[in-house]
């Protein structure tokens, strides 16, 4: 079996997606919304770097780290992880914090009992001293719940209240975070967007007021429900966002068009971004994350698209596991030999193995796409920047759902290619054994340079004897979808 079948490359999904509409929404959070698309050009509330996340992902990134040890995220051993790693993340580590959420974390401090006593009891306080404690706070950092019990949707709903509850005591706060967490759960192991798959999981006094919540931001225009300060609003805005941008037709694109809407929502656009990332992430997968982003994409702790990519997967695998991908250190393997050749239409693109992930100095390149799995100490490659070492989610297999997007990701990887090149750098474009996703990408390649499928498919064919050239892959590569 493929270590990266379909609902895995939905789970990857989820904290890209997040991270990405973080980013994206950043430079216009309280701001003026874009003109034209929204571009991830930083600034904003932190000020942040162009690409980097605000407190949205930061805060979903303390989650999913207690989460990925495997913990049981209502228990009062990962519940007290959570709380220390908000705690230090305040004190250490944030860029921009919600009044409310510092409010009681600051509070917390103050009181007795273990770690997430205290921040219950000043959360509980807080909303006694002033019934106003249903901001968006927990709803932004709960996507990752959603994939800390796929196959339990009642364990999913219990973990995302008392995750909530942490700092939101207001029972909207916690009941938009179980709406959430389970719509990621569904999107990611029945591949469909339903909001309202979670009714039956919030408290019994607010069922039929979400219902008309989430029938009212269905189709709507983002931006026309009020202060998406409130849990509220934040979600229909999101929803909102992506249901007006659905086309029905499954398309990669729509992750794209959804994320521009929910920043032109307004006001808190990074939450609004970054919960409808999440969603569409956990819909589509990593494979519909566009390269531009994911080069871009970083923050706080100092990670990046692959390790938001590891923590994601090893969540939904119930956590990590050593030497297993994708929290093996690599997955290079000295059995398999280096291929290294050029290309026949451009020698300063080459075309190699996971091999020659080792050879970065001797073949003389300064960016890699990689087409295959990787483990944590093989990317960035030794002597590569972050930025120059994209990996892409694709697959050897013949099935539609082994690569979903395929025409999408085999045109994105091309033009990483045709980007690396405007930039004068040397690249070297990758899979596993080089026989069958590297021959079929050097094959768009060459088609996006203009030169005619035949004549590609011979030069490919001519330059890598050997090579599988035949099905799915190839035929899409070669003509489209």
């Amino acid at each position: 079996m493929s270590i990266r079948p379909l609902a895995m490359d939905r789970a990857a999904g989820v904290l890209l997606g997040e991270a990405c509409g973080d980013a994206l929404g950043v430079p216009y959070e309280m701001a003026a919304p874009p003109v034209g698309e929204a571009v991830m050009k930083g600034g904003g509330l932190g000020p942040y770097d162009p690409g980097e996340w605000s407190d949205d992902t930061q805060m979903t990134l303390c989650v999913a780290r207690v989460a990925a040890e495997g913990l049981d995220l209502t228990s009062a051993k990962a519940l007290d992880a959570i709380s220390d790693a908000f705690t230090a993340w305040l004190d250490g580590g944030a860029t921009d914090v919600g009044v409310q959420t510092q409010a009681v974390l600051t509070d917390a401090k103050t009181l007795q009992g273990s770690p997430h006593e205290r921040l219950t009891a000043a959360s509980e306080a807080l909303h006694a001293r002033t019934g106003l404690t249903a901001g968006n706070g927990a709803l932004m950092r709960t996507p990752i719940v959603g994939l800390s019990a796929l196959d339990d949707r009642h364990a999913t709903a219990r973990a995302a209240r008392a995750i909530a509850l942490l700092t939101h005591a207001d029972p909207l706060a916690g009941d938009s975070a179980v709406l959430w967490s389970e719509a990621i759960r569904v999107a990611v192991t029945e591949g469909r967007l339903d909001l309202t798959a979670g009714l039956d999981l919030v408290s019994a006094a607010n069922v039929g007021r979400w219902g008309d919540w989430i029938e009212a931001a269905t189709g709507a225009e983002p931006g026309q429900f009020g202060n998406n300060g409130f849990t509220v609003t934040a979600l229909q805005d999101a929803w909102a966002a992506i249901t007006t941008t659905d086309r029905g037709d499954g398309s990669a694109m729509h992750l794209q068009r959804g994320l521009q809407a929910a920043v032109r929502a307004g006001h808190d656009t990074d939450t609004v971004a970054a919960m409808a990332g999440s969603l569409l992430g956990a819909r589509y997968g990593a494979s519909a994350v566009p390269t531009q982003w994911r080069r871009m994409v970083h923050g706080w702790p100092g990670l990046r698209a692959h390790d938001l990519v590891e923590l994601a997967v090893s969540v939904s695998l119930g956590g990590r596991r050593p030497g297993v991908w994708p929290s093996v250190e690599t997955m290079a393997d000295p059995g398999i030999p280096s291929l290294g050749l050029p290309h026949p239409i451009d020698p300063d693109i080459v075309l190699g193995t996971i091999t020659d992930l080792g050879r970065v100095r001797e073949l003389g390149v300064q960016a890699i796409v990689s087409l295959c799995p990787l483990g944590l100490d093989d990317i960035p490659a030794e002597g590569m920047t972050a930025r120059d070492h994209i990996e892409f989610w694709i697959n050897d297999g013949e099935h539609e759902d082994s690569n979903p997007h395929l025409d999408f990701v085999l045109d994105d990887a091309s033009s990483a290619l045709r980007q690396f090149r405007a930039e004068g750098k040397r690249v070297l474009v990758h899979c596993r054994l080089g026989s069958q996703r590297t021959p079929a990408v050097a094959l768009r390649y060459a088609v996006d340079l203009g030169v005619a499928p035949e004549l590609a498919e011979r030069s490919i064919r001519d330059a890598l004897p050997g090579i599988r050239g035949e099905g799915r892959l190839w035929h899409v590569a070669a003509h489209g979808a």
